[in-house]
């Protein structure tokens, strides 16, 4: 599901699946992002167009309600783009619950869940714009009451929907084990969630267990540098020589615009970490596996049940 609309699965093409088109993290939350939108517009659109130019066919945006997320906008620059664009339901709750809002913590899991199947269903903040995805994300340690119902939440909408779940983890390999038992419990299979800047780890074999159990492992740090790239290949070629290429998903955390600072740059993938990874022995196929096959297979609607 684009903000275009749906599309086939087999024309999601090759797809940066962890970015930040713009966003406010850091300022005051707003349910719908608001920017200087001459500078967004001058500054973004020909970014997006030279991904484009450089073979890119799809950026999932990984900003929320309430630091950012603005749909139309987002439409907006697709069309102009000529880029297929993912935005996303659900809240973020690191940042020590910055960006959840206050209704989340009186709200049930079950009523949480029918304002992103709402959002699925009818549109975003009253625009034809459907998500693509449910996006969270969790803080260090164990998790919080909170964290568990927005996570029952998007289990739920899972169910209804089919779209996947992507977590902000990080390193918290504690958190990752507890999310894993809630979603197993409540039907869902761990193929139906991604853990986000699972680069992070100091180990990769946290991440191949994960993976054994069919979670999604997204490498989601990609530099320029081979240096800036060591840990999160040394996790690449852990799950690689484990036979869980298919599991993998790559990515930048890039921003095009965040809180209308300098572009964090989103090209390095195919311009500098793929031509690398042919140096270091991964075949067109594998390239292709890791950009285009499991991306599509990640985010095509399907309910997985566990």
């Amino acid at each position: 599901m684009t903000v275009s609309g749906p599309i086939a699965a087999d024309v999601l093409g090759f797809t940066l699946t962890h970015e930040h088109i713009m966003s406010n993290f850091g300022a005051d939350p707003r349910r719908i992002g608001s920017y200087d939108e001459a500078a967004l517009w001058v500054q973004v659109v020909p970014y997006l167009q030279m991904l484009r130019d450089q073979g890119v066919d799809t950026v999932v945006d990984c900003t929320t309600a309430y630091f950012g997320r603005n749909v139309e906008l987002l439409h907006e620059f697709a069309k102009d783009s000529g880029l297929q664009l993912v935005t996303n339901t659900g809240w973020y709750g690191a940042s020590k619950g910055r960006y959840i809002p206050e209704r989340a913590f009186t709200l049930t899991a079950e009523e949480i869940a029918a304002e992103w199947i709402a959002e699925f269903e009818d549109g975003i903040d009253g625009t034809t714009v459907r998500p693509g995805f449910i996006k969270l994300a969790v803080n260090a340690g164990e998790l919080r009451p909170i964290d568990r119902k927005l996570l029952q939440a998007a289990a739920l909408t899972h169910l209804a929907t089919g779209l996947v779940i992507a977590v902000h983890t990080r390193d918290n390999e504690t958190a990752a084990k507890e999310q894993l038992v809630l979603l197993e419990q409540a039907g869902v299979s761990p193929s139906a969630w991604i853990w986000t800047h699972a680069q992070h780890l100091p180990s990769g074999a946290p991440l191949v267990a994960a993976a054994q159990r069919g979670a999604w492992i997204s490498l989601d740090g990609v530099k320029a540098e081979p240096a800036q790239n060591e840990t999160l290949l040394s996790h690449l070629l852990d799950l690689r020589e484990a036979g869980l290429l298919d599991r993998v998903l790559l990515s930048h955390d890039g921003n095009g615009f965040p809180s209308g600072g300098a572009i964090r740059p989103f090209e390095a993938l195919p311009t500098a970490f793929l031509p690398y990874l042919r140096e270091q022995g991964f075949s067109e196929n594998e390239i292709k596996q890791l950009t285009i096959t499991n991306p599509r297979e990640a985010f095509t609607l399907r309910v997985r049940h566990l």
